[in-house]
């Protein structure tokens, strides 16, 4: 199983000066597996620390936080000669441990030869409590469930990786069905490495469920484990309330459909709290489209996505049967699957997403991002119908030098439209580089 990431963590490494680098995440999103397969391959070495089960560890930040008094506590813990040529030290789960985290400061100005990687599932919950953190001292990267085409490596589909990068659809059409067909597939499954891996080894959609029910639980125990029990019962409505908000059709976040007569300061602080663990995503409303897009922010208006598009189909209750009726997944709930497959492949790019409406939401652009100078909308169509009256609203008043439409129907570009299929928005930055390219090369 291969993660696009890793090529972030080596460029990471070939830094002549870096900092302690730590990886955000939701739990269960692979950020062990990512750290160790980075250790394995390209480190002689690894000192593995896992603060959640490892209470000795844990001690060695008690006394002080000087550094080279706790590489060599580690190394006698280990048993370890640890070269900071050829050794990564991972120290997992690190918000157990709150020293360890002030620590990386320490590691930036004191050792800054050693390469130090950290991760927590419950990090950015733990720094809100007012964990110390070294703030300007590390370096971040996010680890989102797998991709699309991660997916497709993973299942052994890898020879559409190479047409894909390179914008071939000629032959990606031919391929259509195929494509459609897998694409169903990572509705059902989604991008957890655990469920993806069981999915490799047993092809049984059955244990898929099974896996994302346990996922399901460990993330309800963490409600429980983490917080005040007086917000818990405040954080499972929120959560549990997510399918139907994103069923309707209009997918603004309601906290009245939460609860009868709730208002945002009721709800607010379970909503940080599962946006701080990396359980949902916020997409904010933008007042005006219009570069650059943060200036436009609307922070009282938004709607909310799951992390893992295959989490939120076992949230849904959605039947595997759906994956051999033509196009029935691709339509439920009035196109929410869908609409959270796409957020899904445009945040694994890292980039800022909004949504635009007007002020009485009788026309909404499903998410807005940037390219560059440009504010680039994007409607998303379930199926191959492609009739997009907001789409085309949008168009007539603001005239975007760039618009995107995504959908089951092959690639075609009419001016300033690009048709992307479902199965390529994952690539819609090259797409459009490319084209931008071309079409200055012919002038």
């Amino acid at each position: 199983m291969k993660r696009n990431a890793i090529k972030q963590l080596i460029n990471w490494k070939k830094k002549s000066q870096k900092k302690p680098l730590i990886i955000e995440g939701a739990r269960q999103v692979g950020k062990t597996w990512l750290m160790k397969e980075f250790g394995r391959t390209q480190y002689k070495q690894v000192v593995y620390i896992n603060f959640e089960n490892d209470f000795k560890m844990r001690t060695i930040f008690d006394t002080d936080l000087d550094v080279k008094r706790i590489i060599q506590d580690m190394e006698l813990n280990t048993n370890l000669k640890i070269n900071p040529r050829d050794t990564l030290i991972i120290f997992d789960e690190i918000q157990e441990c709150p020293k360890a985290l002030t620590s990386l400061k320490y590691f930036n100005e004191d050792a800054p030869q050693y390469s130090v990687v950290a991760a927590g599932s419950m990090l950015g919950v733990t720094l809100h409590k007012g964990t110390s953190f070294p703030v300007g001292k590390v370096e971040f990267i996010q680890l989102y469930p797998m991709s699309f085409s991660e997916f497709l490596d993973a299942v052994g589909e890898s020879r559409f990786l190479p047409f894909m990068e390179s914008s071939d659809f000629r032959t990606l059409t031919v391929f259509k069905d195929v494509l459609i067909r897998l694409l169903k597939h990572y509705f059902y499954i989604g991008g957890m490495p655990e469920v993806v891996n069981d999915f490799i080894n047993n092809r049984d959609f059955n244990n898929v469920k099974e896996i994302q029910d346990w996922i399901l639980r460990t993330y309800n125990q963490d409600f429980s484990k983490h917080i005040d029990s007086n917000l818990v019962e405040r954080i499972k409505m929120v959560w549990n309330s997510i399918p139907s908000q994103l069923a309707k059709e209009n997918k603004k976040f309601i906290y009245g459909a939460v609860k009868k007569g709730a208002r945002a300061n009721d709800f607010e602080l379970a909503i940080a709290w599962l946006r701080d663990c990396g359980l949902i995503y916020q997409v904010h409303r933008l007042n005006k489209p219009a570069v650059p897009l943060k200036f436009y922010e609307d922070f009282s208006a938004f709607k909310m996505f799951i992390s893992d598009i295959g989490l939120f189909c076992n949230l849904c209750g959605v039947n595997s049967q759906l994956l051999i009726e033509k196009e029935k997944i691709f339509e439920e709930f009035n196109g929410a699957l869908t609409e959270q497959y796409v957020l899904q492949q445009l945040k694994n790019r890292e980039r800022n997403i909004f949504y635009w409406s007007t002020d009485t939401s009788r026309s909404e652009i499903d998410f807005m991002i940037q390219a560059g100078e440009n504010a680039v909308p994007i409607e998303v169509k379930a199926t191959i119908n492609l009739q997009a009256k907001s789409l085309k609203f949008y168009r007539e008043k603001f005239k975007p030098k760039i618009s995107v439409r995504t959908s089951l129907a092959d690639y075609k570009k009419t001016d300033d439209l690009y048709d992307i299929p479902l199965y390529m928005i994952e690539y819609l930055d090259k797409i459009i580089n490319l084209n931008q390219n071309n079409y200055q090369n012919e002038f």
